[in-house]
């Protein structure tokens, strides 16, 4: 009865949360504005420090979206300091159910639904086959091997459990596949007359390496990166930070996303430890 209580409670605040944040509640963002004070030395303290120093003027581009909110670590900054930017979610049903709206009333700020890619085009999006629910599209990937790892793992197992879900016995039920929308980095930046990025925000789901190589940091010359190194193996990982140190980037991690910065650092300096 407890665990029941309990899940029931967080799926109204979950609902009541997001409504307060895509009507632009007064309350909601007051709360950021005024109350919330990020751990000192944290990557929410370098984004709220960050952000500040840009006095309004800041530009996002966002890969891997999802719904605009949850696990979203700029969602807050976004609302609290009026961001503009585009936001991109592969996922059809994710876009139009919960990022669009969450941001419908947000102007200069542009959701869209499409995964960047080298050319424009579409490709297949692998899914968790059975559930829309949060954790399981958070788990999209364009690689295959990467959610059948999900399984493997017993993440899928694990949140089924959480959620009172019945898995399929059946593998061809587990993993399912859509055909998404496709952007090149030139198209984007043509479509929204991006001169500037002061944050290439990413969560590609292991694919964040390809993200960075695909963007062409060189050219595009986004001021901040911050990506998730948890699901990029070693190699991976080491080739993703020697490319952003030979593009003069300074890289930071915090827990399972790395912050990358270029330098001269200035003002924030003291969050990128020896």
């Amino acid at each position: 009865m407890k665990k029941i209580i309990k899940s029931q409670f967080k799926s109204f605040w979950k609902s009541f949360r997001f409504k307060l944040s895509a009507s632009d509640n007064p309350l909601f963002i007051g709360f950021y504005k005024y109350f919330y004070q990020p751990k000192k030395g944290s990557l929410s303290d370098f984004l709220s420090q960050y952000s500040n120093s840009k006095k309004g003027d800041f530009f996002v581009v966002q890969i891997g979206a999802n719904d605009g909110i949850t696990h979203d670590p700029i969602h807050k900054f976004i609302k609290r300091d009026r961001w503009s930017g585009v936001l991109m979610e592969p996922q059809p049903t994710v876009y139009r159910e919960s990022l669009s709206k969450i941001y419908q009333n947000h102007e200069g700020l542009h959701p869209l639904c499409a995964a960047i890619g080298e050319e424009d085009g579409s490709q297949k999006l692998y899914k968790i086959g059975f559930s829309e629910m949060r954790w399981a599209t958070g788990l999209a990937s364009f690689s295959l091997e990467k959610v059948q790892e999900h399984y493997k793992e017993g993440i899928v197992q694990k949140n089924c459990k959480k959620y009172g879900l019945n898995m399929p016995m059946d593998p061809s039920q587990q993993i399912s596949f859509e055909n998404v929308k496709v952007i090149s980095p030139e198209t984007l930046m043509e479509s929204y007359s991006i001169s500037k990025i002061d944050l290439l925000q990413i969560d590609a789901e292991g694919f964040d390496l390809e993200v960075i190589r695909i963007f062409d940091i060189e050219k595009t010359q986004p001021q901040a990166i911050i990506f998730e190194n948890e699901n990029l193996n070693k190699e991976d990982l080491q080739n993703c930070y020697e490319l952003l140190e030979k593009n003069g980037y300074k890289t930071q991690k915090f827990g399972k996303d790395t912050l990358a910065l270029k330098t001269p650092l200035g003002e924030f300096e003291s969050f990128f430890k020896e």
